[in-house]
């Protein structure tokens, strides 16, 4: 073990973090964020892009921490049935959850609690252990065993911090800084304080979102940041390691909002995409059965891109024999494919599957 723990000083911190090269990045990103945050607005229902979006970003986060799934067994489990094709489906699935919850809480409330972020993680880890209070929680490297970082330790001390970073999340005031400079300060003392026996690297990741959502850069949780950082995983986490050792933010700033533009970007690509396949759909099924179209037919389609029966009927409130009905003619039409898993038929809609899929790789 580290022989002394990490204590991070209180928000907001010293000296200036709005360097020259931050402020130019700073830019782009908001660019970015502000063309994700208009063209969400045009797909019809916003539940499309938070399902499909949030278990993208849900099963890339888990990745990170090593819970590894496929987007097959993602799209075949029922959160709400608590039917999972495997276990790190299930994770995946409550990651999805947790972050649809702080969503909820934050668009209600318009601020980030600490009995959101309590929420949120234990909804995660599906327990309510609540904050840290024993010592002896220190973080390794995953091949070598050796500590590489000793979070603080005193359950008094981590309340405190935590505490501190609500303030900062909620209070403008508190430092003259942009939000994007904010959010990443912000997750940095998060993952440093790691107040938590488990879950906090993804509790962290969902928090970016939220405070987004808080501060009206995006209006729906789609930002879809995990991927990238698997992708720099190793940058990740030596640039949080470096702001504890030497104090010098700018590198770890100028990182994150890389993170933002890209991951901002490719999001805008994916969102138009959709909207494009979605149109070719209506335009389809209005033209050859007319009487079988609705609006919530297509919400359905592009809220599961693996749909099935039971979907349907819970999304339509139609009966077992019209939800079959509908689904084998559009399956005769070729806008889905049937797959049968054990005694349950899937009806897969494989372009978006394959847009979900390919997104950011």
């Amino acid at each position: 073990m580290a022989a002394t723990s990490y204590t991070p000083a209180s928000l907001p911190p010293s000296g200036e973090v709005e360097t020259i090269a931050v402020l130019r990045r700073l830019a782009e990103a908001h660019r970015y964020l502000a063309e994700l945050k208009g063209v969400a607005a045009t797909i019809p229902n916003e539940q499309i892009l938070v399902d499909t979006l949030s278990l993208q970003e849900a099963k890339d986060s888990s990745a990170i921490e090593n819970i590894i799934t496929t987007d097959d067994e993602v799209y075949r489990s029922d959160y709400l049935a608590k039917t999972f094709a495997t276990p790190g489906a299930k994770e995946v699935h409550r990651y999805a959850h947790a972050l649809k919850l702080g969503f909820d809480e934050v668009r209600q409330s318009g601020g980030i609690g600490l009995n959101t972020i309590l929420r949120v993680q234990a909804a995660l880890e599906a327990n309510s252990a609540g904050l840290r209070k024993l010592p002896g929680t220190v973080l390794k490297n995953d091949r070598t065993g050796t500590v590489v970082y000793t979070p603080p330790q005193d359950h008094t001390v981590i309340v405190a911090l935590m505490n501190n970073l609500v303030t900062f999340l909620n209070s403008d005031g508190l430092m003259e800084a942009d939000p994007l400079i904010k959010m990443a300060i912000a997750h940095h003392q998060f993952e440093s304080i790691h107040p938590f026996y488990d879950g906090n690297g993804r509790t962290g990741r969902i928090l970016n979102i939220l405070y987004l959502v808080r501060c009206g850069l995006l209006d729906l949780p789609i930002l879809y940041m995990s991927r990238y950082i698997i992708r720099h995983k190793a940058e990740y986490y030596r640039l949080l390691q470096a702001v504890r050792d030497d104090g010098n933010w700018e590198p770890w700033l100028l990182y994150m909002l890389e993170a933002i533009a890209r991951t901002a970007q490719q999001t805008v690509a994916l969102v138009k995409d959709i909207r494009s396949l979605m149109q070719r759909y209506k335009q389809r099924i209005r033209t050859e059965q007319p009487r079988l179209y609705s609006q919530e037919l297509l919400n359905n389609l592009f809220r599961h891109p693996y749909t099935k029966i039971d979907f349907m009927m819970r999304d339509m409130q139609v009966t077992r024999l019209t939800a079959t009905r509908y689904l084998n003619i559009l399956v005769d039409m070729k806008l889905l494919g049937k797959v049968k898993v054990g005694r349950t038929n899937f009806y897969l809609n494989q372009p978006l599957f394959e847009l979900l899929g390919t997104t950011g790789s």
